[in-house]
């Protein structure tokens, strides 16, 4: 396992990347197989930001965090990666030891209510273009809005990114 620390407008020092390997190679020893690790570690607009990508046993895990110090956006991206390998390793265990249930045909959605839907809700969508959805969803003040496009002839979603600027999904079936 390499630990590769990429800088973007700011010079990765030894010290740094030191850091990154240390506090990186200590929460990736849960795992048997972790391929090549990418940090990337930035400086927009003064925040300090942190980003660490691990390929681990089948799995992806990828976190990204911003502060005024690059040290502690360092610290605060491992401690998010710690959480998702936490999260993981619980979804195992849980289905590694479901055989202790009191139902014993209960149906596999049961078993694993983690994605259970709780509520449902239904809208009308009015045809209208990516402009006018934008306009909309900042007139209700949300960070994606879903509308019907005439031109595409589908549902689309417009989203607000994490820049400020805005994207367009616009499903595609295979």
């Amino acid at each position: 396992m390499n630990v590769l620390v990429k800088g973007r407008n700011i010079e990765v020092t030894p010290a740094m990347r030191e850091y990154v390997e240390k506090k990186v190679t200590k929460i990736t020893k849960q795992f048997k197989a972790v391929d090549d690790i990418v940090a990337v570690l930035k400086v927009e607009n003064g925040e300090h930001i942190a980003e660490i990508t691990v390929p681990a046993s089948g799995i992806l895990l990828r976190a990204q965090e911003k502060s005024k110090d690059m040290y502690g956006s360092i610290d605060q991206v491992v401690d998010k990666i710690e959480r998702q390998i936490r999260k993981y390793k619980t979804r195992l265990m849980k289905r590694k030891y479901s055989n202790f249930q009191d139902v014993p045909d209960a149906p596999a959605v049961e078993e694993d209510n983690e994605f259970a839907i709780i509520k449902s809700k239904t809208f009308s969508m009015n045809p209208m273009n990516a402009e006018e959805a934008i306009l909309q969803m900042n007139l209700l003040n949300h960070d994606f809005f879903i509308f019907y496009d005439p031109d595409a002839g589908s549902a689309n979603v417009v989203y607000r990114r994490k820049d400020g600027n805005y994207g367009l999904l616009i499903p595609e079936l295979k």
